[in-house]
């Protein structure tokens, strides 16, 4: 198993509705919020009929977790309908409480439709690989090809974050989702400090990511090209928003994200 999809192979707990969550890097360092994410939606999924996907997922971050450390996941069956269902997700290391999640999953239904570009920038091959927008000891990054394309100055910047895995995945539409959910985490709050000329990797500012939600629209293909699209459109009191759409290849929207920030000066 590739060291990725290895991170999605929860454990049962103690008890039930109780996961266990593999750790996703180095001692010492500080946890991928991207793990969190994506380890407490594969926590709840688990937890409701086969037939419902996710809808959305809002988590909040409450404090920093250590990278080498398995993480415990508690699921509380919030909700259960006959087209739906909600689930809260909490997330210890030790005792301590690091993220708290909701997650509402539902089976899909007739409807209309509509979130398609009808032209996509940039052919992702004919970008040179990038990497994220700053340093990522918790990522597998041997597994993950990015290529960054920025665009814009002051509030009219916008990132261009194209992803895809290298690692061979099975044809299983929740691991995609997982993946996506945990790749489209990394350094997503920067925009809110390029819009100033500042970065995450240049550690002029106190940032780090407060809370984090997804919309999700349609299925996507983790090994397939994609697009992170993302804006900051306000920023104050030491925190900034970023919004976002997770566009695939063909220009259909598979997901729309926001997320909130620290982006404070430091002392």
């Amino acid at each position: 198993m590739s060291t990725l999809l290895g991170l999605f192979d929860l454990n049962q707990g103690d008890s039930e509705d109780t996961w266990v969550g593999p750790a996703s890097g180095p001692e010492g360092k500080r946890s991928y919020g991207g793990q969190f994410m994506a380890q407490s939606l594969a926590a709840a999924w688990r937890t409701v009929d086969t037939d419902r996907s996710p809808t959305n997922m809002h988590l909040q971050f409450l404090r920093g977790g250590d990278a080498g450390d398995p993480v415990e996941y508690a699921v509380t069956r919030v909700f259960d309908g006959r087209t739906a269902a909600a689930r809260r997700v909490d997330a210890r290391q030790n005792g301590r409480l690091l993220t708290t999640a909701t997650v509402s999953f539902a089976i899909e239904l007739p409807g209309p439709e509509h979130g398609t570009r009808s032209s996509m920038p940039h052919d992702p091959d004919s970008l040179a690989p990038s990497g994220p927008a700053g340093p990522a000891p918790s990522m597998p990054l041997d597994e993950l090809d990015i290529r960054i394309s920025d665009e814009g100055t002051g509030e009219d910047f916008v990132r261009r974050f194209w992803w895809r895995t290298t690692a061979a995945l099975p044809d299983d539409q929740a691991v995609h989702t997982l993946v996506g959910v945990f790749v489209t985490d990394v350094y997503m709050i920067d925009p809110a400090l390029q819009v100033h000329g500042h970065s995450m990797k240049a550690r002029t500012h106190r940032s780090g990511t407060t809370d984090s939600s997804i919309w999700f629209h349609r299925p996507v293909r983790a090994d397939e090209w994609n697009l992170l699209e993302t804006r900051s459109p306000a920023a104050a009191r030491g925190r900034g928003v970023v919004t976002g759409s997770l566009i695939r290849a063909d220009g259909v929207i598979a997901a729309t994200l926001a997320q909130e920030g620290l982006i404070a000066e430091r002392d």
